[in-house]
């Protein structure tokens, strides 16, 4: 008999946002020269960005807009981001083409297949995700991005040094991934819990608008240890 196929659970919905005539040309027009097709085969990271730079992974940039505010700031550093909604992808690659950025990349796909066959081991120095969709209702956490395969997952693909950055406005997800942090044995946390937000990453409008109502955001930053 056949066996059974079983489909991953995924950690998102693909939903059919409206896509601006603006995003769309952007997407049409820029994704050839700043999009990096899914592959099977490991990425050049060096020559995807044609130089050696200190490479960031961001894993669900959403619009954009931290993406493209950061790799601004930092133009030392280059910046891989993954999403999965055009919407987002074209936003991006507009504010791309607005800020003349040449140091951000994107692949469209599901983050866990590019980090397992694109993503060579210990080959980022940095790994940004924000705000990732928390599941509340307890049925679907088994859909949360951060368990603790992934998170092992992640720690492979880091350099010895490397740090891991998450953020999120769910107190009980945040949690969940300290206590999934705490328990690889590379990962060693850069404070005793909860880290203050780094300069680095800025606020977004939604965040400020949230801080204002009194809700909290919690930062969590870890590095590779070995």
């Amino acid at each position: 008999m056949p066996t059974a196929q079983h489909r991953p659970i995924r950690s998102y919905v693909l939903r059919q946002g409206r896509v601006s005539n603006a995003q769309q040309r952007a997407y049409d027009t820029l994704l050839p020269k700043f999009g990096i097709p899914y592959s099977e085969q490991p990425l050049d990271l060096d020559r995807a960005f044609g130089r050696g730079a200190p490479k960031i992974l961001e894993i669900g940039f959403g619009m954009g807009e931290t993406t493209a505010v950061i790799a601004a700031a930092h133009p030392e550093n280059d910046y891989l981001g993954i999403e999965v909604h055009t919407p987002g992808i074209g936003s991006l690659l507009k504010q791309i083409e607005e800020k003349n950025l040449s140091n951000v990349r994107v692949i469209q796909r599901d983050a866990v297949e590019v980090l397992q066959h694109m993503i060579a081991p210990a080959s980022l120095a940095g790994i940004h995700i924000f705000f990732p969709d928390p599941w509340p209702k307890k049925r679907h956490h088994k859909r949360r991005l951060l368990q603790s395969a992934f998170v092992a997952l992640l720690a492979s693909r880091m350099q010895a040094g490397a740090y891991l950055h998450i953020a999120t406005d769910w107190q009980e997800y945040a949690e969940q991934v300290l206590e999934a942090l705490n328990a690889e044995p590379t990962l060693t946390n850069t404070t005793e819990s909860y880290a203050s937000r780094p300069d680095y990453r800025p606020l977004t409008k939604f965040e400020q608008r949230g801080l204002k109502l009194g809700h909290e955001v919690w930062d969590i930053v870890f590095r590779r240890s070995r």
